[in-house]
């Protein structure tokens, strides 16, 4: 698991003057909103004597402790400490971590980092969304699911060209087209990401005012493409006709090591009436149910520190690249050690590094341990598909 990314803490709507607790990244947060309506989300330990804060109360523009009643504003400061009084000057180490929230596509991001905002990877951008919502000629629907699997195995398995021949009847035709053959897909890169385009030969879609709305009984090529962004984020584009779009955002936020809360944005520019939700939504969840059933059997069930216990061919080059950003990352330093925190895990109350702690010394709560970084690391890579081959 990465910090200094972008993750979904939870949909609009769950933001509330009743404060949720959430995990992710191993570490426990607590989500609310505000007086001025604002989704806040910090760090869920109280830095007096460890009270969970989501069993607090918002009061006004802060959270309240239900232990001894301390509480914090959404950037982390201390406002109160009951026992002290009420003209007693408040010491700022009191302070607990709290985040940058962005709240677009009725979602509520947080930015679980330390980075400073010029640095920060972007949020997976949806073009066909604008300020008020789905533009013109587009219609959205939104799903989460909780599973458990690593979600770099998820991650994986959304940029995998060749799998839909076999995990996904109604996308392919489960090795019976005798000419069936995926070659390596030519990959485009950007900053944050990588992803491709393909044409395939699938078949009709599965639903019947779906199919209706294709136009077509038959199968045919269609075009479709899919990439990552950044370290849990997937973009999925699938055209059945040249006129008839399905655009998916796919954001994953790591629970923990082997835990993920998936939120899934679908935007299709047919079929448009709300009326239509439900069986777009249930589609959806029927194909993604197929991809959850492959992923819990996998062995072993982490994704491999490199390829040299699995046999690429060209096809896997997408998940090549993946994992070579993988160890980009990881070599700035943004890998948490996951087994020292398990270890620590009954006597130290980490927190995920907020963007203050780069301004301002001295915390209660000690940072999640980090692995070691090399920012001059190149050997040791993840080989490419081409290699394993």
């Amino acid at each position: 698991m990465f910090i200094n990314f972008w993750y979904v803490a939870g949909r609009a709507e769950e933001f509330t003057e009743t404060p949720l607790k959430r995990r992710m990244l191993g570490q426990d947060f607590v989500l609310f909103r505000d007086a001025d309506g604002v989704a806040r989300v910090l760090a869920n330990t109280c830095t007096h004597r460890g009270g969970s804060l989501a069993g607090g109360k918002v009061k006004g523009r802060c959270i309240e402790c239900p232990y001894h009643g301390w509480q914090f504003d959404g950037d982390g400061h201390c406002r109160r400490i009951p026992s002290l009084g009420p003209d007693a000057k408040i010491p700022a180490r009191t302070r607990v971590d709290a985040y940058p929230t962005d709240e677009r596509y009725g979602l509520v991001f947080a930015f679980l980092g330390d980075l400073p905002e010029a640095e920060r990877p972007p949020i997976m951008p949806i073009a066909e969304y604008g300020p008020d919502g789905p533009l013109p000629g587009w219609a959205a629907t939104i799903q989460d699911f909780e599973w458990d699997f690593d979600y770099r195995r998820s991650i994986e398995n959304g940029i995998d060209p060749a799998h839909n021949e076999y995990v996904h009847p109604t996308h392919g035709f489960s090795g019976e087209n005798p000419d069936y053959r995926m070659p390596a897909p030519k990959l485009e890169h950007s900053e944050w990401g990588t992803g491709f385009w393909a044409c395939r030969l699938a078949p009709a879609l599965a639903e019947e005012k779906m199919r209706a709305a294709s136009g077509r009984d038959e199968p045919a090529v269609i075009e479709a493409g899919t990439g990552h962004e950044g370290v849990s984020s997937v973009w999925t584009f699938i055209h059945p006709t040249p006129e008839m779009h399905i655009h998916q955002y796919l954001y994953e936020t790591p629970i923990d090591a082997s835990h993920t809360h998936l939120y899934l944005v679908n935007l299709r520019n047919f079929l448009t009436d709300p009326a239509d939700d439900e069986r777009v939504m249930y589609r959806n969840e029927v194909v993604a149910t197929q991809d959850r059933d492959v992923l819990l059997d996998l062995r072993p069930v982490e994704t491999p520190e490199d390829n040299h216990h699995e046999f690429f061919v060209g096809a896997d080059e997408p998940i090549a690249a993946y994992r070579r950003r993988l160890k980009e990352w990881e070599a700035r330093g943004w890998r948490i050690d996951v087994d020292a925190v398990e270890r620590n895990r009954k006597r130290v109350a980490y927190a995920i590094p907020c963007p203050a702690r780069r301004r301002q010394k001295g915390w209660v709560l000690d940072p999640v341990p980090l692995m070691p970084g090399d920012p001059a690391a190149s050997a040791g890579q993840p080989e490419t598909a081409a290699d394993s081959a």
